[in-house]
């Protein structure tokens, strides 16, 4: 299709020439094209014009590799195709707006965006959830206001392990949501002697907690039942938890916490304690 910004040039008759330099032949319909007679056979063969231009009402437009005849009706190319003609007093150079491009972009759009609403909330439902830290119970691993990413995914597949820090709903009032550290699994032995805790009589790591946060209850010893788990803040000194509301069942823990990503400066993967 032509460029809807053109127009269709009118040809003037060249002057005559002889037949030894080349002759121009016209019809009503066709654009004057170039030939040469041979003297010898007598037949007619056209020239291509790389680089000559031909004008129209004062403006040159390229011929290129010969010139092409004319269409013999308005808006209709000698290969049968429309031509875009463009209404009564629009210039030719004057952009055209087309309301059908426009409406299949935003068609587009909006399938891309709905497509990302979709898959954002699979993730946030089934996979990963951005979760928000308020208070400081589980200083100082995390603080206050601390952006997070909780697996979802982590305990459909498995189970929560000693010393993971989890996300869990509130077993006095589950539609609040807490952050603690598990510290006893199902069938554990549990008890705390001066803020020291032991599992199974061996003592849990305490080093990453400071002595200002350490408290110094004893307490137990504390059975786990099959199906719940004990949890606790690492700010032992300012923090509800286990010791307080008793065990956790297992359809309560939401999720793992993975990632600290807010800070940026204090972002962190958790890993499992060794």
């Amino acid at each position: 299709m032509d460029d809807p910004n053109s127009s269709h040039p009118t040809l003037g008759t060249p002057p005559a020439s002889s037949a030894a330099d080349g002759a121009w032949t016209s019809s009503p319909t066709d654009v004057p094209m170039p030939v040469a007679a041979t003297a010898e056979s007598g037949e007619i063969h056209t020239h291509a014009f790389a680089e000559d231009h031909v004008h129209t009402g004062g403006e040159s437009a390229p011929v290129g590799f010969g010139v092409a005849a004319l269409p013999s009706e308005p808006g209709l190319h000698q290969d049968g195709e429309s031509a875009l003609v463009l209404p009564a007093g629009v210039p030719v150079d004057q952009p055209v707006f087309h309301w059908g491009r426009v409406a299949e972009e935003l068609v587009a759009w909006f399938k891309t965006l709905a497509s990302a609403a979709v898959y954002a909330t699979l993730i946030v439902t089934f996979g990963f959830q951005v979760a928000r830290v308020e208070g400081q119970s589980m200083a100082p691993t995390l603080e206050d206001q601390d952006r997070l990413i909780v697996n979802k995914l982590a305990y459909q597949i498995g189970d929560p392990q000693i010393g993971d820090i989890v996300m869990l709903y509130y077993p006095v009032d589950p539609s609040k949501s807490f952050v603690k550290r598990v510290v006893g699994e199902p069938n554990d032995t549990l008890r705390s002697v001066d803020g020291r805790v032991y599992r199974n009589d061996v003592p849990l790591p305490d080093d990453f907690i400071p002595e200002e946060f350490r408290s110094h209850d004893t307490w137990g010893p504390r059975v786990v039942p099959e199906g719940y788990y004990f949890v606790m803040g690492d700010h032992r000194n300012n923090s509800s938890d286990s010791r307080s509301w008793d065990f956790v069942p297992k359809k309560y823990i939401i999720g793992k916490v993975q990632i600290r990503w807010w800070p940026v400066n204090h972002a962190h993967l958790f890993e499992a304690w060794k």
